[in-house]
């Protein structure tokens, strides 16, 4: 091995042709940049949404409130469907598969018990949250509400 017969792994260059190596090179004085502008100049990194100088996208769009990123959101079920489906299938134990099985939720979606309804049977309750009137409702007629 001699430094004539040196050359870089397959795959480790992309260019054919290095730029800015003289006029007789083919690529020399502005080195495929063009003339002037910020595109020219060393340095030069263009900002993510750039559009040219016009106003960018997440400048135009109308932005309204305050979104919260820590926020839970739930999938509401009332009492009056915990009562249905008890009914329906004859359960002792509405938990979140039970709700799935139905088609209610899908498994990715946490679920909150809400007190919207009545409860004429004993049944034991596991979900992520409950309203106080949900759990109220629910130990009154002698179930359990389990939070997961």
């Amino acid at each position: 091995m001699e430094l004539y017969n040196l050359q870089p792994a397959e795959g480790a260059t992309h260019n054919s042709k290095r730029v800015g190596r003289g006029y007789g090179s083919g690529k020399g004085r502005t080195s495929t940049r063009g003339h002037k502008g910020a595109k020219a100049r060393s340095g030069y990194k263009r900002k993510i949404g750039f559009e040219g100088g016009q106003m960018p996208l997440q400048r135009r769009v109308p932005k309204f409130g305050f979104q919260n990123i820590n926020r839970v959101e739930y999938k509401a079920i009332n009492l009056d469907l915990i009562q249905k489906l008890a009914e329906e299938k004859n359960l002792a134990k509405v938990g979140v598969e039970e709700l799935i099985a139905a088609g209610y939720i899908n498994k990715k979606q946490l679920v909150k018990i809400l007190g919207n309804g009545e409860l004429t049977v004993k049944v034991d309750v596991e979900a992520h949250a409950f309203s106080a009137t949900a759990e109220a409702a629910i130990t009154e007629k002698g179930g359990n509400a389990v939070k997961l």
